[in-house]
């Protein structure tokens, strides 16, 4: 009789098989290495051998590939989630669950009792913030690992529902507080249109700029603003036409702000 070969996944997620899962992982990353250019008929790595050494130069698209199903960043729009989230025993939880691990080990871990730090997990995982991996037998029980779904999370301001931020009740657009508001509409629009993307296998087009600047003086600082308030408006009024046939309008926002010191008595 011929062996038949183990399968290597026995678990199902909600989703079905974990080999279909990876599956789609593996396809969309191919997709993605066609759009940059890159024949993924090919070795997606290149190694050269040395005496008993092989050095492997990864890049970062193998090492996304190396784990497709964990996010690196989720954001979270339901308010029972965001609450879920915000608990400080999850909240330790997730931090933990960077990789799968079991509800005993993480008793230990945080000095809990099993029972309780089931629970935790189970109301993180109604909210699809952790997700079961796998079982192994352990001294005759059986233990379920799970692992958080993303490396970490940011809370949409779409979570406070009527009560959110709205840059359109901003009336100074010099205060900090406006600042703060663009920013949570980034948050909140960025992870809708990623969401969306998401579900139909697309990339979504972004730009994102961040850097550091050190005024000698706080002339020269308003000196920059000037000059770049212009240099904006002159590209922008460059590029902007809003009667073209099949255009898509995008949002800039550009913001800068003191960084944050040590010493809190030093004026900003």
């Amino acid at each position: 009789m011929e062996h038949q070969p183990k399968p290597l996944f026995k678990w199902r997620s909600q989703h079905g098989p974990v080999h279909h899962l990876l599956a789609d992982g593996i396809s969309r990353l191919r997709a993605d290495l066609v759009t940059v250019g890159i024949d993924p008929s090919r070795a997606p790595f290149e190694h050269r051998s040395r005496p008993q050494c092989r050095c492997f130069f990864l890049d970062n698209l193998i090492c996304q590939c190396s784990n497709t199903l964990v996010l690196d960043i989720e954001v979270i729009q339901s308010p029972q989630a965001a609450a879920a989230a915000l608990d400080p025993v999850r909240a330790r939880l997730l931090a933990e669950l960077s990789e799968p691990a079991s509800a005993a080990t993480l008793a230990a871990r945080l000095s809990l009792p099993r029972q309780k730090v089931n629970y935790h997990l189970r109301n993180l995982e109604s909210h699809h913030l952790v997700r079961p991996t796998s079982e192994r037998k352990w001294g005759g029980i059986t233990e379920r690992l799970v692992e958080a779904t993303a490396s970490s999370y940011v809370v949409s301001p779409a979570a406070m529902g009527p009560a959110a931020s709205d840059p359109g009740r901003s009336r100074d657009r010099l205060s900090a507080g406006y600042l703060i508001v663009l920013a949570a509409r980034v948050v909140r629009e960025v992870s809708e249109l990623v969401t969306r993307a998401r579900e139909t296998g697309k990339r979504l087009a972004t730009l994102s700029i961040d850097t550091e600047i050190r005024f000698r003086s706080a002339a020269e600082r308003a000196q920059f603003s000037s000059e770049l308030t212009a240099a904006i408006t002159q590209l922008a009024a460059r590029y902007h036409d809003a009667s073209a046939l099949g255009g898509r309008a995008h949002r800039l926002v550009l913001v800068a702000h003191p960084l944050p010191q040590e010493n809190k008595e030093t004026a900003v």
